[in-house]
């Protein structure tokens, strides 16, 4: 066993309270996101829990329970995180629940969900606070029974003697455990120790989630709340002036109708920023609001230029000629590199606005009063909320309450706050308890978009089609998607990477795998180009490359691990029986590190008729330790869909500062018979602390899928939605 000490961070680490009924409770504040609901039928429930948020409960019975602080967004924390602690409190899964906490920054720390960041923020606080339990529960057994704590071992929620035959359970022993001093180390677990984790465990809300129970915002109900829903101007740079307050009112169920301004001083990055008056109609029904909504006639003022999607992409190319470089690598004399190049390539790639499209529609409920504020919903950030919140009332943080639900979907849409804003202002002025609700309309119009990207990628070759100069630079609205240390950096002697931003009075946010979604596209398209004009096996050139940074790295520094990054192109090359396809199989690979993860994709790709469908994707992944593995698949199997679907078929453009795609009516998604056939996933087997899994998975699908593309067409893709551009192959034939 390893030992730590329990002093490793003492604000995040363990206390002991005083339990009634005989329960021991154990505190920690880096608990960043378990959450379980689990049936117990095997043991009893105790008589009494003492509910204090954020602690492990052990009843009298050897129940325990873990009160889980940060948001499940369907990444499956709430089976996952619960198992850390349990395997090194080495009690049997099957007598564990754990719950969901409200918000609270007193005991917790990093409570959000955001980042792929729940685990790997997690792993080592998670396995302190289990082995501190079960530590603490064998010195009580020790003092009980008169004997040395070594002479004492505990497995599955028993305590045994080493040398005897008495034995007791944590139940039993729990009570006697309240008042033990907190060990000042305690051991953790060898990984070839490891029972529970890696193993695969069934989600704990599968059931409540198959037969309809309300786990989620929208199931959400309150005696006397009241529905509501919002109006925001139909474009950017304009706001309400005036509208048709008292015939809506009129309408049937409606109970009120007004103006809301939600406007907040010193916003931050999570407030919105686009629409801060609305029209909020309240009323019984959302069938009725909607009605009403249909019914609204406002006239609207223009506060600031709108933007069309050409100025978009003017902004865009000028930003790339001309704009201000906000980041930047240079190693060696790119440009000279590139005059003396036998060969040279350059493509530029671009990929539109995107909207988040959560299952869940977006809604949140308030309860403000004059003295405190109740909200509860689908939030990934319910700090970032009640602070927002807090500004809004005027209203000390501490009458300030947030409830986390099951949220149906986040993707970063659920980052920012101004829902649960809109509901806390809408509910303060109606002086009760509401529940807001968008339409999809609503949502799709909002904002908060996945920024709009383009890159200029150029390589060079010399006369022996060694890669000699390497180039980037890319801007996007707002933020540009470059990210100079990573891959290729370290492995070309002349290499020149510039992030530039440039401005947009469309409001933009975090999307699954912010920035790294676009950037894994094109610069992988651009590798299989490059490989292709020196003559070399896509894979092969890659591992050339990654062999350089191993042996002898270009620059100062690079972010990745080289051999970790080459190692999972070897697993997707030698399970995919790279090279031995068979006839009619056109093939595409990426590989990409983000969030501290490595993900290659092999994407097998047949034509049907002249178009392309995909038979098959790959995928092998160096995430570190890998708690749940089945989980863990349903992770990179969905980031893999993401990345194809909206690679392929997904934009969103304007006119005048208005979205022209308001609905799935004209808004493509990936539809079921155009989904990947099959997804194999594969994991490196290590004992590195785990690392983000939620996001990977999605960037290197975009450019496995663009690589298969242009082996079964002949075109080479650089401008997303791939679907546009693609000509079936008998045409080209």
């Amino acid at each position: 066993m390893t030992k730590v000490k329990t002093q490793y961070n003492r604000r995040s680490f363990i206390k002991v309270s005083a339990a009634a009924g005989g329960g021991m409770l154990i505190g920690f504040s880096w608990l960043a996101g378990c959450i379980s609901d689990t049936k117990v039928e095997e043991i009893t429930v105790p008589n009494e829990w003492f509910d204090i948020n954020g602690y492990i409960k052990i009843g009298d019975t050897g129940l325990v329970t873990i009160y889980s602080p940060n948001p499940e967004i369907g990444q499956n924390v709430k089976t996952s995180m619960p198992m850390i602690v349990a395997e090194e409190l080495d009690v049997d899964w099957k007598n564990v629940v754990v719950e969901q906490a409200p918000l609270n920054t007193g005991f917790y720390q990093n409570q959000f969900a955001g980042g792929s960041l729940s685990i790997r923020l997690s792993w080592n606080a998670l396995r302190m606070a289990g082995a501190t339990g079960r530590r603490m529960l064998l010195e009580a057994a020790a003092k009980e029974w008169g004997i040395p704590v070594l002479d004492l071992t505990a497995t599955q929620g028993i305590i045994k003697e080493k040398n005897g035959e008495r034995t007791i359970t944590y139940g039993e022993i729990a009570s006697k455990a309240v008042g033990i001093k907190i060990p000042e180390e305690v051991e953790l677990k060898e990984t070839k120790e490891f029972k529970l984790i890696g193993t695969s465990v069934k989600n704990v809300d599968a059931n409540k989630i198959v037969t309809g129970k309300p786990l989620f915002g929208l199931d959400f109900k309150r005696v006397n709340m009241q529905l509501a829903m919002i109006q925001h101007p139909p474009a950017f740079g304009m706001k309400v002036k005036d509208f048709n307050e008292e015939e809506i009112k009129r309408m049937p169920g409606v109970k009120d109708a007004f103006i809301i301004d939600t406007a907040i001083k010193e916003p931050s990055w999570s407030d919105e920023k686009g629409f801060l008056q609305l029209i909020a109609i309240v009323g019984d029904s959302t069938w009725q609001l909607m009605k009403a909504k249909r019914a609204i006639k406002a006239n609207w003022e223009v506060i600031s230029e709108m933007e069309n999607s050409e100025m978009h992409l003017k902004n865009l190319e000028d930003a790339i000629k001309t704009g201000n470089v906000e980041e930047s690598r240079k190693d060696g004399n790119p440009d000279e590199a590139f005059k003396n190049a036998a060969k040279v390539i350059e493509r530029t790639y671009s990929s539109p606005f995107l909207a988040h499209n959560t299952m869940e529609p977006m809604n949140f409920f308030a309860n403000v009063t004059n003295t405190s504020a109740e909200l509860i919903g689908p939030t990934q950030t319910p700090e970032a909320l009640e602070g927002s919140v807090s500004k809004l009332l005027d209203m000390p943080i501490e009458n300030i309450t947030v409830n986390m639900t099951r949220m149906g979907g986040g993707f970063g849409r659920r980052l920012y706050v101004h829902f649960g804003v809109e509901a806390a202002a809408i509910s303060k002025k109606i002086g009760a308890p509401v529940k807001l609700i968008y339409t999809r309309e609503d949502d799709m119009t909002q904002g908060t978009y996945r920024p709009a990207y383009q890159s200029n990628y150029k390589a060079g070759l010399d006369e022996n089609n060694n890669l000699i100069a390497f180039s980037v630079k890319g801007s996007g609205l707002p933020e540009g998607s470059v990210f100079p240390n990573r891959f290729p950096a370290g492995t070309v002697d002349n290499y020149l990477a510039e992030k530039v931003n440039a401005k947009t009075n469309i409001t933009t946010g975090a999307w699954r795998a912010p920035r790294s979604h676009f950037t894994a596209g094109a610069e992988q398209s651009f590798l299989d180009e490059v490989a292709e004009m020196a003559g070399k096996d896509p894979i092969d050139f890659r591992l050339e490359l990654f062999d350089r940074a191993i042996k002898n790295p270009v620059g100062e520094k690079h972010e990745y691990d080289a051999e970790r990054y080459a190692g999972v192109l070897k697993l997707v090359k030698e399970k995919s029986n790279w090279g031995e396809t068979g006839p009619h199989i056109y093939r595409g690979v990426a590989a990409y590190f983000c969030h501290s993860s490595y993900v290659a994709e092999v994407v097998d790709m047949v034509l049907d008729n002249g178009y392309p469908k995909i038979k098959k994707v790959w995928c092998a992944v160096d995430c570190g330790i890998v708690v749940n593995p089945d989980a863990a698949k349903n992770m990179v199997q969905g980031g893999v869909i993401d990345g194809i679907g909206h690679a392929m078929y997904s934009q969103l453009t304007f006119n005048n500062g208005a979205v022209n795609e308001n609905n799935f009516d004209r808004y493509q998604l990936m539809r079921h018979s155009q989904a990947p056939e099959d997804i194999e996933v594969f994991f490196v087997d290590n004992d590195i602390a785990p690392t983000g899994l939620g996001e990977p998975g999605l960037p290197p699908a975009v450019g496995a899928l663009a690589n298969a593309l242009y082996q079964a067409t002949g075109q080479r893709l650089t401008k997303q939605p791939f679907a546009n551009q693609i000509v079936a192959k008998e045409f080209l034939d």
